[in-house]
């Protein structure tokens, strides 16, 4: 799954216009590295958002296509 489909379905973010805009921007980082929207998601990638001042790092967990608001958190987990 496209890593901007990923942020969207996982609700990371609101929209996949922003998730889409925000990697453009170099605000999204995937295993330590800056990446594009289009990047292949895979299980066990370390994703880090910045979202003005706090970053917030998850790790995938899982993918799906179509996932319920309460089961999307079962998505990824939050790394300290």
């Amino acid at each position: 799954m496209r890593l901007d489909k990923y942020l969207k379905v996982s609700r990371l973010m609101k929209r996949r216009t922003i998730a889409n805009e925000a990697c453009d921007a170099g605000r999204v980082s995937v295993n330590g590295k800056p990446a594009r929207a289009s990047y292949e998601v895979k299980i066990g990638d370390e994703i880090e958002i910045a979202f003005g001042q706090r970053n917030m790092k998850v790790k995938v967990a899982a993918i799906t296509e179509y996932v319920t608001k309460e089961s999307a958190a079962d998505l990824y987990t939050i790394v300290p």
